[in-house]
């Protein structure tokens, strides 16, 4: 069964582009115009992931994804902001209430259709499975604290695997340098600012620099 996409901008040459793009690739696409219209639809319509544009009328997109978020039935859908604003507090802002990842317009057909592919993997890692196989290459083992790139064991210490691991858990999710710290380190650990991004750096040696990508002024997002 297709993935389904609700397209939420108010811009029609937006949504037709968009559409086009993500159709071809065999998504099932439905879309609304305003954020009233994005509420009725995703009813409906009950998409595995959310495109929704910010500035919008009767609802912005920051408020439509805090109405979905206080439903259960939407609290797992995947929600990414399409916007032109692509100041830091927006993304901050769009992030804290419950938005997965923020897409900047205008964005290349191909770079659109990898970043959509990227967050529906989420799907594909089970919550709470405890090997998580992640693409062809590599497998983390959490009950062994082992990690395996192209079969082959990669020795990383504690900190950095539960780092990995918490990146990793969800595919395609930016996750803020706040909510690492809180999560990862705990909230009554103090280390410095520098503290996350030495970690990354070395788990990108020794499994590739492709895996964490680097969101500038906000934090970390996992792909394969």
């Amino acid at each position: 069964m297709a993935d389904r996409i609700l397209i939420v901008d108010d811009e029609p040459d937006i949504l037709e582009f968009v559409s086009y793009n993500l159709s071809r690739e065999g998504f099932e696409i439905a879309t609304a115009t305003d954020g009233a219209k994005a509420l009725s639809v995703a009813e409906s319509f009950r998409p595995d992931l959310i495109l929704l544009d910010i500035m919008m009328p009767v609802f912005d997109g920051v408020e439509v994804c805090r109405r979905l978020r206080a439903r259960p039935e939407f609290r797992q859908t995947i929600i990414a902001f399409l916007t032109a604003r692509d100041e830091d507090y927006t993304q901050v802002a769009a992030l804290d209430i419950g938005g997965d990842d923020f897409i900047t317009k205008p964005i290349r057909p191909k770079v659109l259709v990898s970043r959509i592919k990227a967050l529906l993997r989420r799907k594909e890692v089970p919550q709470g499975s405890q090997t998580m196989q992640l693409g062809e290459d590599l497998t983390i083992d959490k009950t062994g604290y082992k990690v395996y790139l192209k079969g082959k064991a990669v020795d990383l210490p504690r900190k950095e695997f539960e780092l990995l691991c918490f990146l990793a858990s969800k595919p395609g999710k930016v996750f803020r340098r706040e909510q690492i710290y809180r999560e990862v380190w705990g909230p009554d650990v103090i280390v410095g600012n520098r503290t996350i991004d030495v970690h990354i750096r070395k788990i990108r040696e020794k499994i590739g620099p492709d895996y964490i990508k680097t969101i500038k002024g906000i934090g970390y997002r996992f792909d394969f």
